[in-house]
């Protein structure tokens, strides 16, 4: 931000267009916007939440059903049922303790697929955890008062009595607009060569979002891989510049050549 760019938030690039001359248009929900070089830098997409599959329990959304958490105040002080047994489940499930009135764990297995210390915390936490059980229904006259939950091992039945549910089912990821923009795409990812570019000339992508051979998903990869494309974009909107930029010490070198 040193640099004062202009930054647009929530804005969504619609679509993306090469229109020659090394110029690009990009078009938004908002606003049209002209540049020499573009980087795609997102991640593994959009995210939509995993939806509890009796498509009939979609009317209790925004109505005490949730699928992720937008503010901790809304389960203070509610009796919360808590669906699932992975990292984010359980850590909202310790990180909602003292907040809920009370708060109910089920999950369809007794091994949860998260972090041992997290586990560990759950079981010596106030939570109630309720292994082999999986949601059959929910009841409430314009919000939820009441789950059905059901044993998979006894098939019986429980209600209890609950005004908050919370399904940590995952996300879907997918690419969005980015998928109309005309890029050489692969599994969800666009293709790149070792200089970050795309199929068209300009575009660069960088991080989660692209596929390249012997690629490692890592933060510490992704930092690298955003530094190739910035150089390489730089050098194509103006050829004149040298790739690399040189070292710190070889720069720290010169400074003192001149100090002498």
């Amino acid at each position: 931000m040193q640099y004062t760019p202009s930054v647009c938030l929530n804005e969504q690039v619609r679509e993306v267009e090469n229109v020659g001359d090394r110029r690009i248009c990009l078009t938004t929900d908002k606003q049209e916007l002209h540049t020499h070089a573009v980087l795609i830098t997102a991640g593994i997409g959009m995210f939509t939440p995993r939806k509890l599959p009796n498509f009939s329990l979609a009317r209790f959304e925004e109505h005490g059903l949730s699928y992720f958490v937008r503010s901790v105040n809304d389960f203070r002080d509610k009796d919360l049922l808590l669906i699932e047994g992975g990292d984010s489940a359980l850590d909202w499930a310790l990180n909602l303790e003292g907040i809920t009135r009370k708060t109910t764990l089920i999950h369809r297995r007794d091994e949860f697929r998260a972090h041992e210390d997290s586990v560990k915390k759950l079981y010596d936490s106030t939570v109630e955890v309720k292994a082999f059980y999986e949601l059959k229904d929910l009841h409430g006259d314009g919000w939820v008062n009441e789950a059905a939950i059901v044993s998979n091992k006894t098939k019986v039945e429980e209600r209890l009595s609950v005004n908050a549910v919370l399904a940590c089912l995952g996300f879907h990821s997918n690419l969005g607009p980015i998928a109309e923009w005309g890029l050489q795409l692969e599994d969800d990812s666009i293709c790149v060569t070792t200089k970050m570019e795309t199929t068209i000339p300009g575009i660069y992508a960088a991080g989660d979002i692209v596929r390249c051979p012997g690629k490692l998903k890592l933060i510490a990869t992704g930092f690298g891989e955003a530094a190739t494309a910035i150089n390489n974009a730089a050098a194509y909107v103006n050829p004149s510049l040298k790739l690399f930029p040189g070292h710190s010490s070889t720069l720290m070198d010169k400074a003192s050549e001149k100090s002498e």
